[in-house]
């Protein structure tokens, strides 16, 4: 055995180790997320949405009725690993086995540094390991974790906190009473600090949140935009970054979005807008719908673009609120695992999910008539059109009931919905 590889192999069982004993002190506030038992993960989101956290939750709960030398965790961003590479990467198990002597539970976290990691998860599934990987970027795609992985490892996309999940993490105890309470002056205080920065959970520990989230996007931008797929005029990135979030809750054609960025006396291609919108996707900073009634052609080219944070949107708005009301609840919608569409002809629903029939307009205040009646109007041609007895009107803080002869509209506070959902 070289030098070098019994150097390695001697780093890895003390990284190991060094992990083992952190975890059986770690406390963590408990994600609202399952898994299969028996299933091995791949987790990818956002960078800092909170996966390595999820990974420790799973860690934990085995570890509450085993034994914690049996987990084998590897943080590939420990500065200690620099040097891994893919041929490395067996002599992980190897140092395992030479501790323990059995098989282990496997932890890989921020996998995607390392090149070909495929290969090597695989492998490690084919010998019946169950295995956990975590990833931040475009290699962690779903669609290509199916063809590399050949179906061994179950995708699923971890966002940034719910606002239930962020109210637990504040130790803030929330009830269907509390509402009524004195208590609701501090869910209040919560709600609109969620609605403006957004869920990662580190940034409950900020007190100026708005330059932690500067620097989350400054890393993300320059780490898994521009140096990952090799993007060489960042200014044309940083202008299509914010044109989209000043478009949020506006369909917007390629053709638009173009415009925009030259009107600043900045040109771009539609190959190159095309490539970087899918960056962007890619790297889970926006996201897109379409248009439901839309052909096919007219749906790959007028959406609607959100971002997968509203703490990130809010970076790039002034007093743009009702931008933010409608981007919280498309994530919202996301994280329930929803087919999500727009509905535009003559009339616009700002979202439309089929399997549960839900017809969904956003507007900040509805005490306005004149925003009311449009409102109302947009819900009611969807209603007919779709023969459906209900529809929602997602509000700031407004709560009603509007009855038509199709049937019932119901306006709902954004914070109650996020809560507790449509009533059944």
């Amino acid at each position: 055995m070289s030098y070098k590889k019994y150097r390695m192999k001697d780093l890895f069982k003390k990284i190991i180790v060094e992990k083992q004993e952190w975890l059986k002190s770690v406390s963590l506030t408990k994600r609202d997320y399952s898994i299969e038992n028996k299933a091995n993960y791949v987790f990818t989101g956002l960078r800092r949405a909170g996966k390595s956290h999820f990974l420790y939750q799973i860690i934990q709960r085995h570890v509450s009725k085993n034994n914690v030398e049996d987990i084998l965790m590897i943080n590939f961003e420990d500065e200690r690993l620099l040097e891994v590479d893919s041929s490395n990467l067996h002599e992980i198990i190897d140092a395992y086995f030479e501790l323990y002597n059995k098989q282990p539970l496997v932890f890989m976290d921020e996998i995607q540094t390392i090149q070909h990691w495929q290969i090597f998860a695989r492998r490690l599934a084919d010998d019946g390991l169950r295995v956990f990987i975590t990833g931040s970027n475009a290699e962690m795609l779903s669609s290509e974790i199916a063809s590399s992985l050949g179906g061994r490892f179950v995708n699923k996309e971890i966002l940034p906190l719910s606002f239930k999940e962020y109210l637990s993490f504040l130790k803030f105890d929330y009830s269907k009473t509390t509402r009524y309470s004195t208590a609701k002056y501090e869910l209040y205080q919560h709600y609109e600090e969620y609605l403006s920065y957004g869920g990662f959970p580190e940034i409950i520990n900020f007190q100026n949140k708005r330059e932690y989230l500067s620097s989350v996007y400054q890393k993300l931008f320059y780490g898994d935009l521009i140096t990952r797929f090799k993007v060489t005029n960042s200014k044309v990135l940083k202008l299509l970054v914010k044109k989209l979030a000043e478009s949020v809750n506006n369909v917007t054609s390629v053709n638009r979005i173009k415009n925009l960025i030259k009107s600043t006396g900045v040109s771009i291609g539609n190959n190159t807008l095309f490539d970087y919108l899918s960056y962007l996707e890619s790297s889970y900073l926006i996201a897109s719908i379409s248009n439901y009634h839309s052909k096919f052609s007219e749906k790959e080219t007028n959406k609607k673009y959100y971002f997968l944070d509203n703490g990130i949107l809010n970076l790039f708005l002034i007093d743009q609120d009702t931008k933010l009301l409608e981007n919280l609840v498309y994530i919202q919608l996301r994280r329930l695992g929803c087919s999500i569409y727009f509905l535009k002809r003559k009339l616009e629903v700002d979202f439309y999910v089929p399997e549960n029939n839900w017809l969904i307009q956003v507007s900040y205040r509805i005490s306005d008539k004149e925003t009311f009646d449009r409102e109302v109007k947009s819900l009611y041609q969807s209603m007919k059109e779709f023969d459906l007895k209900k529809a929602y009107l997602i509000t700031y803080d407004e709560e009603k009931t509007i009855r038509t002869e199709l049937g019932v509209i119901k306006a709902v506070p954004l914070w109650l919905w996020l809560l507790e959902g449509f009533e059944a």
